[in-house]
């Protein structure tokens, strides 16, 4: 038996975990090669076709949102500019593993190189596709993760994380990573323990782990005794969770009695199935862009419509806050976005893309204007930098909401709030009193006052919500609402984090808007705070 390791990264998301080690670089080593440069090819061929199937099916079982992240996976192995060389490297002599590695190699490494933030980021998916058409070649197939199994390795990719059947439980454990990626935010949302920034880590020997993604630590090849402490800390875990459904069903108070309301971020309708609407204050971000992934390209007002309605209906009468398109920075969309930004996070993103594609921005001003008529609906604005974004915006809502009125469509003009991530509007929050309300997005406010990219693992320590310098900046946005007579709440990954919500409403914060799955977690640790009133 391997002697037991301890490690310590940083927690990407709570909770505990412990089963069969798996290792996530798995190439498909081990084929052996014919000799035949014709049925190399062939291999190669059915290999990235059974590969393409894969993500399909898969894609298929998803949300809209996280179904998006895979299409990029299934454009790169349909693109001949990424197939040829593997195919020419075959008919030189070299066997289908040889040829398909070294062509993706050759890529991984022009994306690394890249000045652009999204094309480094990129790289970890041609890692999976290089390791995901391999496995085929091999004959092993995609990943297999036994239940409650612990994926482990440099890191991981968003489509092999959603491979994954989390119901039965399981963990991931990354040497690198970072708590603010893609991966952890879906790892949050979907209640999967995850530990990042380990270290290079030898697991030669180790078959187990035990995760525990609220301090960050990894047991491998857990002792008797580990083992015991983690089946105590595990009944402790959830006898926590049945406390915290139990509080999301009651309104938050502080523990001076301060009413907070507690309301919940969605990606798409299929985020509020089977939830009770009476569990939060409202639904404080719905992130649109989940419409505009889908292959048969940009959604039209019809369907945006029956989207964003079904989302107001099922509100009952509580506020739903729809953030317009959020494309650009880590989200590209084809046919919209700008390809090739040398920092796409300063580029073309949010209210800056809208308001340069009047055509679409109208669309979805339409179809919000008509699901509005449905229940109680705002609309918010992604990456306001200027007073004169929310003007622009303004006018095209109203022309909209006229055409619909003049054409006997039923529609009503919602509210019309921005998003607090660009410093400018927290420095001089009273250029933009024209707002109708204010939502601070901490995620990106952090990155942009931090410098610190929230994807890159080597600068994941500077990407800290709690730094003086945010926190600063959120209680002058809160001072200056109080000041304008303007509602702000909070939308990002800070709002539902125990370490930070003491210094949210000590701040003045009443209002955050958080996973659903954090809802009784963030209720009970509100409990605890004091509001500072008498």
């Amino acid at each position: 038996m391997s002697q037991t390791v301890e490690q310590r990264g940083r927690s990407a998301s709570p909770g505990l975990a412990a089963g069969p080690l798996v290792l996530l670089d798995r190439t498909g080593c081990g084929r052996t090669p014919t000799g035949d440069p014709r049925r190399e090819r062939q291999d190669l061929e059915t290999s990235i076709g059974a590969a393409i199937r894969a993500i399909q099916a898969l894609s298929a079982k998803l949300d809209d949102e996280a179904a998006a992240v895979l299409e990029f996976q299934v454009a790169m192995l349909e693109d001949e500019a990424l197939t040829t060389p593997a195919f020419e490297s075959i008919a030189a002599g070299a066997d289908a593993v040889t040829a398909w590695s070294g062509a993706l190699m050759a890529q991984i490494r022009d994306y690394e190189a890249a000045e652009d933030d999204y094309f480094r980021a990129r790289a970890a998916d041609l890692k999976d596709l290089r390791d995901r058409v391999g496995r085929h070649l091999a004959g092993e197939g995609d990943l297999v993760v036994p239940e409650g199994g612990v994926l482990t390795g440099e890191d991981v990719t968003p489509s092999r994380f959603l491979s994954v059947d989390w119901s039965r439980g399981g963990g991931v454990a990354l040497f690198a990573g970072s708590p603010s990626s893609h991966v952890a935010m879906l790892a949050r949302s979907r209640g999967v323990p995850m530990v990042v920034g380990l270290g290079q880590v030898d697991l030669t020997g180790h078959d187990s782990a035990i995760i525990d993604g609220d301090s960050g630590r990894v047991v491998l090849s857990p002792r008797v005794d580990d083992w015991t402490a983690f089946a105590a800390a595990r009944a402790l875990r959830e006898a926590e969770a049945a406390r915290d459904a139990e509080a999301a069903q009651k309104p938050a108070r502080t523990v001076d009695g301060v009413a907070v309301s507690v309301m919940i971020n969605i990606a798409g309708p299929q985020d509020v199935d089977g939830l009770d609407p009476a569990m939060c204050d409202g639904i404080g971000l719905v992130r649109t862009e989940f419409l505009f992934h889908n292959c048969g390209g940009l959604p039209d007002e019809e369907t945006q419509t029956r989207a964003y309605r079904r989302i107001v209906e099922w509100a009952a009468g509580r506020p739903v806050v729809l953030r317009t398109l959020d494309a650009g920075g880590d989200k590209p969309v084809e046919g919209l976005t700008i390809p090739g930004e040398s920092n796409p996070f300063l580029g073309s993103r949010g209210i800056r893309l809208s308001l340069a594609r009047p055509e679409i921005f109208r669309i979805q001003l339409r179809a919000l204007a008509r699901a509005a008529a449905h229940g109680n609906a705002k609309i918010m604005l992604p990456m306001v930098t200027i007073p004169e974004e929310i003007d622009a915006a303004a006018k095209l809502l109203d022309q909209v909401v006229a055409e619909l009125t003049a054409a006997g469509v039923a529609c009503v003009r919602p509210p019309l709030g921005i998003m607090v991530e660009v410093p400018a509007v927290a420095i001089e929050p009273a250029l933009f009193a024209r707002a109708a309300f204010f939502s601070i997005g901490s995620n990106d406010l952090t990155q942009y006052v931090t410098a610190s990219a929230r994807d890159i693992a080597a600068v994941a320590a500077l990407n800290d919500p709690g730094n003086p310098a945010v926190l600063s900046l959120i209680k002058r946005m809160v001072a200056a609402g109080r000041d304008l007579g303007r509602d702000v709440s909070l939308c990002g990954d800070m709002g539902g984090d125990p370490a930070y919500l003491p210094a949210l409403i000590g701040a003045g914060l009443r209002s955050v808007s958080v996973a659903p799955p954090l809802v009784g977690r963030a209720k009970r640790a509100i409990a605890l705070v004091s509001a500072g009133v008498s």
